[in-house]
C-alpha cells in the first residue's frame, strides 16, 4: 500500500467517524431528549417541560450543537477524501453539507431564545407565544434542511459510482435517497400529506448507514476494481 492510499484510508476512517458522531447526535437528540422537552401543538405544555425540566433542554441544545459541528466536520472531511477523485463534486459534498449545518444551526439558536423566554419576567401568555414561534421555527429548520441534507447525498453518491473506489450500489442507494430527501421536502411544504412520504427518505438512510460502516472497516479502494 502506498503512502498516499495510506492517507486516503486514514482520511476515510476519520470521516466515517465524523459522520457516525453525526448521527449518535442526532439519535440522542431526536429520539431521546426531544420527546422529553417538546409537546406538538403544545406550547403550554412545552413551557411547562422547560421551566421544570431546563437541563434536558440546556443537553438537547447540546445535542444540536454537536450535530451542527460534526456536520461541518464530515462535510471537510468528505472534501478532503474525495478532492484528489472528482473535485467539483467533492465541493459539492462540502458546501451542501456545511449549509445545512448553518440551517440546522437556526434550530439550536431557537431552543436557546426558548430558556431565555422561559426564565424572563414576560406574562406567561407572551411566553406560550413565543415558545410557540421558536418550536415552529425548530420544526421549519429541520424540515428545509432537509433540501440541502438530499443536495448533499446527491454528489457523494456520485463521486462512489463514477470512481468505483466504493460498492456502486452504495452510491446509487444514496443518490435515490437524496431525490427522496428534496422530494420529500418539496411535498411536505406543498401541503401535501402521505404515509408514503415517510418511505422517501429510507434509501438515504440505508446509504449512510451503509457508507459509515463501509468508511470504518474498508476504508476506500485504491483504484477502480476491474
Amino acid at each position: 500500500m502506498t503512502k498516499s492510499q495510506e492517507s486516503l484510508k486514514k482520511d476515510a476512517r476519520i470521516t466515517g467517524l465524523f459522520y457516525l458522531s453525526l448521527v449518535i447526535f442526532g439519535v440522542l437528540g431526536f429520539l431521546v431528549f426531544h420527546p422529553k422537552i417538546f409537546i406538538a401543538d403544545d406550547p403550554a405544555a412545552t413551557l411547562q417541560n422547560i421551566i421544570g425540566n431546563e437541563s434536558i433542554l440546556r443537553i438537547r441544545l447540546l445535542l444540536e450543537l454537536g450535530i451542527v459541528l460534526s456536520q461541518v466536520l464530515t462535510a471537510v472531511w468528505f472534501y478532503k477524501l474525495f478532492r484528489t477523485i472528482r473535485e467539483w463534486a467533492s465541493w459539492s459534498v462540502a458546501i451542501w453539507g456545511t449549509v445545512n449545518a448553518v440551517v440546522i444551526l437556526i434550530s439550536a439558536i431557537s431552543m436557546g431564545s426558548m430558556i431565555n423566554v422561559a426564565a424572563s419576567s414576560l406574562s406567561t401568555e407572551e411566553q406560550i407565544l413565543l415558545i410557540s414561534v421558536l418550536h415552529n421555527i425548530i420544526s421549519n429548520a429541520w424540515a428545509a434542511g432537509s433540501l440541502f441534507f438530499g443536495l448533499w447525498l446527491i454528489p457523494m453518491g456520485y463521486i462512489v459510482t463514477h470512481s468505483r473506489r466504493m460498492p456502486i450500489w452504495l452510491g446509487y442507494m444514496l443518490i435515490i435517497g437524496g431525490f427522496g430527501y428534496i422530494l420529500s421536502t418539496l411535498l411536505h411544504y406543498s401541503g401535501i400529506q402521505s404515509a408514503f412520504i415517510e418511505y422517501l427518505t429510507i434509501p438515504a438512510t440505508i446509504g449512510e448507514f451503509w457508507m459509515i460502516g463501509y468508511l470504518l472497516i474498508f476504508g476506500i479502494r485504491s483504484d477502480a476494481p476491474v
